[in-house]
């Protein structure tokens, strides 16, 4: 879907931004790009869309060279989100929305109908939300606005520069969880600039890891990032705390469950998914202050999972 072929980007001033960077994201897929400040991930988002020229390099969308087209064309096939919203202040939230089809052309009344199906895509109730100012928004809902905004023209892809970083940690986490559903509902290719690995973990299906001057480290899935880092650089970047991080990416597997007859039922105090992660399940168990989870597939009950359990799975994942 999104493809760059040894892109680089030098200023006037002889500063390196980006240095002969080759990425791929493929269609659907939700792409973090992570690293210190002044290490080019925003300026490789801007390049993507052209609000910042390549220097060197090809820069595709769905096979099409965007570097010697229309950087106004090409924009309208791309949302783009950033931390501080953006947002109209003298606008109503409803008509802020609107602007995007507006501009497309489409009727103020399709236009407000797409405001409103997307407002409520992103949990925002357009009879109660629709005509108050931003100011008069949280942090969070304002996030929430500048998401919509970004999908009312119903764009193929999504760039996101810190989209929720502006934001206090429990409103963040909260944010977090609803984008990554609308973004699998939705099926969008969204590539996500932030500092912070925790949330590139949590929400990237890969996660790229940036080195100041523009150097890509590592480029993978979150659970090979965490289990194998390519060099002591990307190991000291995730941190000391990356076996723990491996808990919130790996899945409960069937193979590392006990029977179900070995454990009486009256021992279990809740259950989890088969679908829910290692870190989920240990949550339940520290809840319950059981040494044990049940776990579940949809009405079936599938098996036990212990903590000797829980290293059984973190083990196998090493291998993977």
């Amino acid at each position: 879907m999104i493809r760059l072929t040894g892109v680089s980007k030098t200023y006037d001033d002889g500063t390196v931004a980006v240095r002969e960077l080759d990425l791929e994201v493929r269609r659907g897929e939700l792409v973090c790009l992570v690293g210190p400040s002044g290490c080019g991930k925003s300026t490789t988002l801007k390049m993507i869309n052209r609000l910042v020229e390549p220097t060197t390099g090809l820069i595709e969308i769905d096979g099409r060279d965007v570097t010697h087209g229309d950087p106004v064309e090409l924009r309208r096939g791309i949302g783009y989100v950033i931390q501080q919203v953006g947002l109209f202040p003298h606008q109503r939230i409803t008509a802020n929305v609107m602007t995007v089809p507006l501009l497309y052309g489409e009727s103020k009344a399709t236009a407000r109908a797409r405001a409103h199906e997307l407002m409520s895509l992103v949990g925002l109730d357009p009879e109660q939300y629709g005509d108050r100012y931003p100011h008069q928004l949280s942090g969070g809902q304002r996030q929430r606005v500048g998401v919509a905004r970004a999908l009312a023209a119903n764009p193929p892809v999504l760039l996101m520069d810190e989209p929720f970083g502006a934001v206090d940690p429990v409103i963040r986490g909260r944010l977090q969880e609803e984008f990554r559903r609308l973004q699998r509902e939705l099926e969008k290719t969204v590539v996500l600039v932030t500092h912070d690995i925790d949330e590139a973990v949590l929400l990237g299906d890969r996660v790229a890891v940036f080195a100041e001057g523009g150097r890509l480290l590592q480029y993978d899935t979150p659970a090979a990032l965490l289990a194998h880092p390519v060099d002591e650089e990307v190991a000291t970047f995730v941190g000391a705390e990356r076996g723990l991080r491996r808990l919130a990416v790996t899945r409960i597997d069937t193979a590392h469950l006990e029977p179900v007859d070995q454990v009486l039922a009256s021992e279990l105090a809740s259950t989890v998914p088969v679908s829910a992660t290692l870190e989920e399940a240990l949550a339940a168990m520290l809840r319950d202050d059981r040494a044990m989870v049940g776990v579940t597939d949809g009405p079936q009950f599938v098996g036990v999972l212990t903590p000797a359990g829980v290293h059984r799975a973190l083990r196998a994942s090493l291998r993977e």
